[in-house]
């Protein structure tokens, strides 16, 4: 395959990768990527074994060429709970199935870049998500130099969750990679940072609350031990009237506290 150019408007269309773009797909992976793939994976890919894929074709190129990969995607289904984002992701009970997609690789050769092509792809794997009513979100790996790709994540809304230190080894050489991951389906993180701080504001009303009730309750108790004179009817003091609180009154302060603690840097257990 030649590097051709675009030499007027491309007319870009998507259709799902087929058994007949093998070639093409292995020339533009091989081309755009450091990382080199088994034969397997793009058998795998073209004959939608365990991975689904979606193509962009120009139709404005003369010939055979209109229906020729400009760009791609791949992606594969995983369970939720033996991904690698499991830690980030909400799981809801009433569904125990829950499944994410993960990209595997996406591409578009440099004659056709600046087009939004790689936006579509995307869209078009999200859209697929959505469509499943089992999966939460879609996520991804990028190395931590490609800027472009980064950027466009960010721009399409996808969360950069970690940074995976020397995740990739090319050519002897280590690089960290980004995690970024996008919800669907009403998924979410398990605790955002305003919800931790509300949360938080929660529970010390709460607290408070618990220990201005004690307190009244134990002058309402103190009152109730003045004994009344008969000929007066005013409240006479008692000898030794000094209230002893109980274990249970005495640590609810530090009751609180240790709640907090668990919820700001988790349980200490």
């Amino acid at each position: 395959m030649v590097n051709f150019k675009a030499p007027h408007r491309p007319i870009i269309s998507y259709r799902p990768i087929r058994p007949s773009d093998l070639e093409v797909l292995e020339k533009i992976h091989g081309d755009l990527f450091p990382i080199r793939y088994e034969s397997e994976f793009f058998r795998n890919a073209v004959n939608g074994h365990d991975i689904v894929c979606w193509g962009a074709v120009d139709r404005s190129r003369p010939n055979a060429q209109s229906n020729e990969l400009i760009g791609f995607v791949t992606a594969r289904i995983v369970s939720a709970k033996e991904s690698e984002v499991e830690d980030f992701i909400s799981f809801d009970l009433s569904k125990p199935d829950q499944t994410l997609i993960y990209i595997l690789t996406l591409g578009v050769v440099e004659s056709h870049r600046n087009l939004g092509i790689a936006s579509s792809l995307i869209h078009k794997v999200i859209k697929y998500a959505s469509s499943i009513p089992t999966c939460s979100a879609v996520y991804l790996h990028v190395i931590s130099y490609n800027n472009a790709a980064i950027h466009l994540y960010k721009k399409m809304s996808f969360q950069c969750v970690r940074r995976l230190y020397n995740f990739y080894l090319i050519n002897g050489q280590h690089y960290d990679s980004y995690l970024f991951i996008y919800y669907v389906n009403g998924g979410r993180s398990p605790c955002s940072p305003l919800e931790l701080v509300t949360l938080l504001v929660t529970y010390v009303k709460s607290g408070y609350y618990l220990m201005v009730a004690k307190l009244w309750k134990n002058e309402d108790k103190k009152i109730s031990k003045w004994p009344t004179s008969k000929e007066s009817g005013y409240l006479l003091p008692v000898v030794q009237n000094k209230r002893i609180l109980t274990a249970e009154e005495s640590t609810q302060p530090n009751q609180v506290c240790k709640l907090h603690s668990q919820l700001l840097f988790g349980s200490t257990n």
